[in-house]
């Protein structure tokens, strides 16, 4: 009884000066957030089957899969973020929902790996123009202790997304076959838009400090404050390296389960999506009702559980491509993926934070840039490039994935020790930024 009380007064202090509208803003807008990631999940669970029918090798795969879509990602997510501080953000991310569907479904009609190729690059640009603004909203519909919690609930749209694209897909491509798989992801999209309509924009900077008016910034002069904040730049290097250790080798996952143990396309994102889905949300779950305490505590603690949940996870990550028995692999990576995502919604926090309002959308899209250059062009290349050599080396070229994939999971103690230097000057960066 205690207990119940207890959590109902964290959630009641934790409500935002804009009440149920807010908390319906953000429930809508995680929703969009996981059907961004469905979309870009579901083309990992479907490598094996496109590999086959277009004769690649593992670095066009990473190629295709990863690399196009991040440099085009990349390449438009700044404008994009700048262009999102200053225009309607519930009218962009629409735009953008409206581009990412069209061209998934435009994948799953192509006939070769450059009309392949093509789709991907649409799918990015479209996914760029969505993300910024919506972690702009939620700092807007938000005061700055309560963000954490925000953005904690929001990453929930990872573990719904990727569990979504990984069963969803793995069953709709042994059913119907790949190409449908990813038209039907696609037209799922269609009633997000009207869902979106009944959320209002809300006014920049609602929720800051008194005094704390919005500039009117550009790009020049965001990149040139985020370079001034020490604390800033070591949560965005801990952030990009987390994601490759982490989201980069979950990527190849069901391959390197259907290759190392004999699992199907269809078994392999059954595993992979239980993990990510059931798994990611229970693990995201009692990773938010710690965020209530988090977030009457100093900001400085949000550093310490980054640096701890990225080093503890980084154990079983690697551990899960160093043995062989089928099923301690399985343990190992439910120790893993699930937690892979834990450090997002801290980070997005204590990003949102370390800016003024009026650099919200940009700062976000810098994130997603070295984040995804990490996750969706390196990881992907580089582990398929190491997995190509190591193939030609060892006596079983089958395990070359599995090696590649243990190595590179060893980046997660670069990552914490990032999450740990950002402490020092924490403090007086919030207070440059406003939110102190």
């Amino acid at each position: 009884m205690a207990r119940n009380w207890s959590i109902s007064s964290q959630l009641e202090n934790a409500r935002p000066r804009e009440g149920k509208g807010a908390w319906w803003a953000l429930a809508v807008i995680t929703l969009v957030y996981a059907m961004n990631i469905a979309d870009r999940f579901v083309l990992s669970t479907l490598i094996e089957p496109i590999k086959a029918e277009f004769q690649l090798s593992d670095a066009s795969v990473g190629f295709l899969t990863g690399v196009a879509l991040a440099i085009f990602y990349t390449a438009a997510g700044l404008p994009l973020g700048a262009l999102a501080d200053r225009v309607n953000r519930r009218n962009m991310i629409m735009w953008a929902i409206t581009i990412w569907s069209f061209f998934t479904a435009v994948c799953g009609m192509a006939q070769n790996f450059w009309q392949l190729l093509f789709a991907r690059i649409g799918v990015g640009i479209g996914e760029a123009g969505g993300t910024p603004p919506s972690h702009s909203i939620l700092a807007d519909y938000f005061k700055p202790s309560q963000r954490i919690v925000a953005m904690m609930i929001f990453t929930l749209g990872i573990a719904i997304g990727s569990g979504v694209g990984g069963v969803g897909g793995g069953m709709l491509a042994e059913k119907f076959g790949w190409r449908h798989a990813l038209i039907i992801f696609s037209f799922a999209s269609v009633p997000l838009l009207l869902l979106l309509m009944t959320i209002r924009e809300p006014r920049r900077g609602a929720n800051d400090a008194p005094g704390s008016v919005p500039h009117g910034s550009n790009l020049r002069e965001t990149l040139r404050f985020i370079r001034s904040q020490r604390s800033l730049i070591h949560v965005i290097a801990g952030a990009t390296i987390a994601t490759f250790s982490g989201m980069g080798l979950i990527w190849w996952t069901p391959a390197f389960l259907s290759r190392s143990h004999g699992f199907s396309v269809g078994e392999a994102g059954y595993q992979v999506g239980m993990m990510s889905g059931i798994g990611g949300a229970a693990a995201l779950v009692a990773a938010t009702l710690g965020t209530f305490r988090l977030a009457r505590m100093a900001p400085k603690w949000q550093c310490h559980f980054l640096a701890s949940v990225t080093l503890l996870i980084t154990i079983p990550g690697v551990l899960a491509h160093v043995v062989t028995d089928t099923n301690t692999v399985l343990l190992l990576l439910w120790l893993f993926i699930p937690f892979a995502n834990v450090y997002v919604g801290p980070t997005l926090a204590l990003l949102q934070n370390l800016v003024r309002s009026d650099m919200r959308a940009t700062t976000a899209a810098v994130l997603l840039f070295t984040a995804n250059i990490a996750n969706l062009a390196i990881a992907p290349q580089l582990i398929g490039f190491a997995s190509d050599i190591l193939a030609g080396q060892i006596a079983d070229p089958a395990q070359s994935l599995r090696i590649a994939l243990a190595i590179s999971g060893l980046t997660g103690l670069w990552a914490a020790i990032h999450f740990w230097l950002a402490i020092r000057s924490l403090p007086n960066d919030l207070a440059r930024a406003g939110t102190a």
